[in-house]
């Protein structure tokens, strides 16, 4: 899956690392912003306290 993504991508070896590192952080902001939100409400122990 790896390879295939790296041989869809464009231009020499550098443009192809600048590429998959700016589609990396898109995907972590994403996943920060929208997914990990989200999933909070489906996460049991959210209400802790300490007497």
């Amino acid at each position: 899956m790896y390879a295939a993504l790296w041989r869809m991508l464009p231009g020499p070896t550098v443009v192809r690392a600048a590429t998959l590192l700016v589609i990396l952080a898109l995907v972590v902001l994403v996943l920060f912003t929208v997914v990990f939100p989200w999933a909070t409400q489906f996460v049991p122990g959210q209400e802790v306290s300490v007497d």
